[in-house]
């Protein structure tokens, strides 16, 4: 076998055996990694195929992002219960007392310093199982790949492909569920973490906001193929847009809440409005930015007409500016999520018409593909995560009382809204689009990235494995239901119509 130079080079005769088995190790993990990135891209490709079938024998009961869960799931329980790797004769293990768990260890051997990263926990039972575990450990990707990598194409997306005219039509009642609706949502959640037992006031406050994010993909995608009234879209799409927004910034702020004292059980009203205070001006900052980074992007496409000459140079500046602006948040202590979104909903309102022609086909097209493969890419790992994740806890009494509080929180978010939202509307909110709004409170990508991003402690841990519940519910459930419901309103005439031309003028609301 033929040693790279740099190995050659830098090993000394004595531990040259130790070079070369330190080579075909990382050899063997770089084969190991690249078989666990092939099966979420065979995942993917079999997702893809299924959809086209699904579409073409008319099939709506089952979404995309649902079947993506049930693969997920199907490999989870092959690499959980039907592969196992054979643990290396060659490993020794070796036992070390640390009552603390340092962030990295420094070992002496022989007067050489090696540094470890710790990791977690890679077994709780006997010796055989570390190398199962530690292949579980490796499909289990970093939660900062999902906040970095994947969520700003498909937050992107949603703003970029923003019907503005409908929007900006109602935009006051989006605000209104989206803000008091995911406050009221958050509020009722907060009961539900003194079921836990090992709750403190602030862990209560954060699964609140982070399972009040809805994300009703499924059922925009089937309103999207039945053409329903362009005001439902708009309501469901905007709320739901602008409430995952609201929930990440609400769930961060959350952090600055410390009662003085053990940080206990307690309420104390000066931590609130600190932690309401934060929550302003992280969100309007965000705002800001993401506002100024688009007018910046509009800018540049007007001032450099040349640059339209390069279809190709001109999307990827486009494309460059945009990613920047969510790692520019992130970067400066604010929310991503809130400054790509407006970014996005900027440029297609000022930078769109500056493209040439291919550039505005280009991108609409890249980021709707994009959007695409992240989500269903999130999806199948939610389903392979219920079996990979290696410290689950699953709390009946929680599980029950959040499933309970979910659904009544969504009740409490649209009814009472509702009606007085019609106390000022021409266009009034009928109660069929209201049951509907309250059957699409799906949760989805953005809720299992908020829990997934930290479980370090037991109540973050129940809180995700509670939460990956509550997702693979509403979708399938939910989600699948959506089209006999909408089926049941058309075939008795319940004022609902579908087969409506998006870019027709029938209403004015607000």
């Amino acid at each position: 076998k033929i040693i790279p130079l740099w190995v050659s080079v830098s090993c000394q005769k004595k531990d040259f055996d130790a070079c070369i088995h330190a080579h075909k190790m990382a050899e063997e993990s770089h084969r190991q990694d690249s078989a666990y990135l092939l099966i979420f891209i065979m995942l993917l490709t079999l997702t893809i195929l299924t959809i086209w079938l699904f579409k073409h024998r008319r099939f709506r009961f089952l979404h995309e992002t649902g079947l993506a869960m049930i693969y997920g799931l199907l490999v989870g329980v092959i690499l959980r219960f039907g592969i196992h790797v054979p643990q290396s004769t060659s490993d020794v293990v070796l036992e070390c007392a640390v009552n603390a768990s340092p962030a990295t260890l420094l070992v002496n051997v022989s007067g050489r310093f090696y540094e470890y990263t710790l990791k977690g926990e890679v077994s709780r039972g006997k010796d055989h199982q570390v190398q199962d575990d530690e292949m579980l450990r490796k499909v289990t990707f970093d939660p900062e790949v999902f906040f970095n990598i994947l969520l700003p194409p498909i937050i992107f997306h949603a703003g970029y492909s923003l019907k503005r005219r409908h929007f900006f039509r109602n935009i006051g009642s989006i605000l209104t569920y989206a803000f008091m609706g995911t406050v009221i949502s958050s509020n009722l959640l907060v009961v539900v973490g003194q079921l836990g037992g090992d709750f403190f006031f602030t862990d209560c406050l954060f699964f609140g906001a982070i399972v009040s994010a809805t994300d009703p993909v499924t059922v925009l995608a089937i309103f999207n193929e039945l053409k329903v009234d362009v005001d439902l879209y708009a309501l469901l799409f905007g709320e739901s847009v602008l409430n995952d927004a609201v929930a990440i910034v609400l769930s961060s702020s959350i952090v600055a809440y410390q009662p003085t004292g053990d940080n206990s059980h307690s309420f104390e009203a000066m931590a609130v409005l600190k932690s309401f205070g934060i929550f302003l001006g992280v969100f309007s900052g965000s705002f800001a930015l993401g506002m100024a980074t688009g007018v910046m992007t509009a800018l540049i496409s007007f001032y450099f007409t040349k640059l339209r000459d390069f279809p190709l140079l001109e999307t990827g500046l486009f494309f460059l500016m945009s990613w920047s602006t969510f790692l520019l948040a992130e970067a400066c202590g604010m929310t991503g999520v809130v400054a790509v979104l407006f970014c996005g909903m900027t440029q297609a309102h000022y930078t769109y018409n500056n493209l040439s022609r291919d550039s505005q086909d280009r991108t609409k097209q890249l980021f709707e593909l994009l959007n695409f493969l992240a989500e269903n890419f999130i999806f199948s790992y939610m389903g392979l995560t219920l079996f990979s994740f290696q410290s689950h806890v699953f709390n009946p009494m929680f599980i029950i009382g959040a499933f309970l509080a979910v659904f009544l929180g969504r009740a409490a978010n649209i009814y009472p809204l509702s009606f007085l939202l019609n106390l000022g509307r021409r266009n009034k909110i009928g109660m069929n689009f209201q049951h509907v709004m309250m059957f699409a409170g799906l949760r989805g990508a953005m809720t299992f990235a908020l829990s997934i991003r930290d479980t370090a402690t037991y109540a973050r841990q129940m809180m995700f494995s509670t939460t990956l519940l509550i997702v693979f519910f509403t979708v399938w459930i939910c989600g699948g239901g959506t089209t006999p419901m909408l089926s049941i309103y058309v075939t008795f005439a319940i004022s609902f119509r579908v087969g409506v031309d998006s870019d027709q003028e029938h209403s004015v609301s607000n």
